[in-house]
């Protein structure tokens, strides 16, 4: 069997790869492995258990509520809310672990099973493998003795807790540096978990909102809108004038923006207006940004330009969160959108990173185009190839040829970057080069050779 958890949790089609029986042995066997690591210890064990609103969402709820409790875990049921509210919650809550049931930007097939520890955190990756380890023993081959179930007061109990929304959303306004009033922003919530969240908490905080893509029926999530699809915002912003608009994704963990006169504004303009912002107010400890190795080369130009260092990890914010947590370092996030503020997440929080943003628009007075303007984008070409190994990127000599010449043609004006998919059977080819046309030309010529060296 393969490795079931990718970079973010598991995911899959569901109902196919993600069955109910797969959400509910990974639920047991988390509980038996935080048990074992002594996270239980002295106490009776708490979940707090949130989703998107997938339709597959409500049976794979289910699933996962009923091994939590099954295998002796009291289960807080918040629903619908966004994966860093889950976060939040397990840590305001003091809960053992948190599962939230979300496939982020995929499509409304997928779903996923993201888990947190106590605080909120992402699990490490070796508990992540002695989960999956204890599942294949209990559930697969079977060679683990039986496991013994609780009976009686031992089982969980489990309980809806409708008051989650609102403590999330006033923590949401009890961190923001100033007030919104006079700003107006467009929000696109893609149909997905932040339907409700956002919109009240950007009104709570005092913006002029309109809202779109916030009516989610279990199918439509990520469905031509939210921050895979920025059309429909970019359009809204402008006929409505307004100041800017945010878009998020299903599980809202991550934050994509638009500026009035409807251009997007990525995660490392994002990432740079508010190091700037952060910087001025005292909180970026150590001068210092994370983020990945596909953030443009033009955000590493402006953060020297200002001062500031950053520090660059692999592909995906539980790197950058990992890095964050060992240097203290305060912010950090990806190209994609994902934005941590460590003073006040434990994840990226697509709300919150919009709430701040709009924040730095409205104290400055300046318009959110003159604030991103801080670093240039460089021409940057991202062609995904489908259907390879991409267990071979890092092995293949004829890949490894074609790289090598397509750096020596790049000199010092570009860069090259191969990477695997961690959620897709897919590689992502990465080009970044002085002039656009060049970058399309070396991604196409990789892109083929990814396509004939591992097809």
């Amino acid at each position: 069997m393969g490795r079931l958890f990718g970079t973010d949790g598991v995911r899959g089609v569901a109902n196919v790869d993600l069955t109910a029986e797969l959400a509910l042995g990974l639920s047991v066997a988390a509980a038996h492995v935080l048990a074992e690591a002594g996270t239980f210890e002295g106490h009776r064990p708490t979940a707090v258990v949130g989703r998107d609103p997938r339709a597959s969402g409500e049976f794979l709820e289910a699933a996962v509520v009923a091994g939590l409790a099954s295998a002796g875990v009291d289960v807080l049921r918040v629903g619908v809310l966004p994966t860093p509210a889950v976060a939040h919650l397990t840590g305001a809550l003091g809960a053992d672990l948190g599962v939230m049931l979300s496939a982020s930007h995929n499509a409304m097939p997928d779903n996923g099973i993201k888990f947190f520890a106590r605080g909120g955190h992402k699990l490490a990756d070796d508990l992540e493998d002695r989960i999956e380890a204890e599942y294949d023993n209990q559930f697969v081959h079977r060679t683990a003795a039986p496991w013994q179930r609780p009976t009686g007061a031992g089982v969980g109990r489990v309980t809806t807790y409708d008051e989650g929304f609102d403590q999330y959303v006033a923590h949401l306004i009890g961190v923001l540096p100033g007030r919104l009033d006079g700003i107006k922003v467009v929000l696109d919530e893609a149909h997905g978990a932040a339907s409700r969240v956002s919109p009240e908490a950007f009104a709570r905080a005092g913006a002029e909102i309109i809202t779109i893509g916030a009516k989610p029926d279990g199918l439509n999530i990520n469905e031509g809108c939210g921050s895979t699809h920025l059309g429909l915002l970019k359009a809204a912003v402008v006929e409505h004038g307004a100041d800017l608009g945010i878009a998020h994704d299903g599980d809202a963990d991550r934050c994509l923006a638009v500026d009035h006169t409807g251009a997007e504004v990525d995660g490392d303009q994002i990432l740079a207006v508010l190091a700037l912002a952060m910087r001025e107010r005292g909180a970026l400890r150590q001068d210092t940004v994370v983020a990945t190795v596909m953030s443009n080369l033009g955000f590493k130009l402006a953060m020297e330009r200002e001062g500031l260092s950053l520090v660059q990890t692999a592909v995906g914010d539980r790197y950058v969160l990992e890095s964050m947590k060992e240097h203290g370092y305060a912010l950090g996030g990806e190209q994609s959108g994902h934005v941590i503020v460590l003073d006040h997440a434990t994840t990226g929080d697509g709300t919150l990173t919009g709430l701040l943003l709009a924040a730095r628009v409205a104290q400055t007075g300046k318009p959110l185009a003159e604030l991103a303007a801080v670093m240039e984008r460089l021409p940057q070409v991202l062609v995904n190839v489908p259907d390879v190994d991409k267990s071979r990127v890092k092995t293949s000599p004829e890949l490894s040829a074609a790289v090598t010449e397509a750096e020596r043609e790049l000199g010092g004006t570009g860069r090259v970057l191969l990477r695997p998919s961690g959620t897709e059977p897919l590689v992502r080819v990465m080009v970044e080069a002085a002039d656009i046309e060049q970058a399309r030309s070396v991604a196409g010529r990789l892109a083929d050779v990814v396509k004939s060296a591992l097809g």
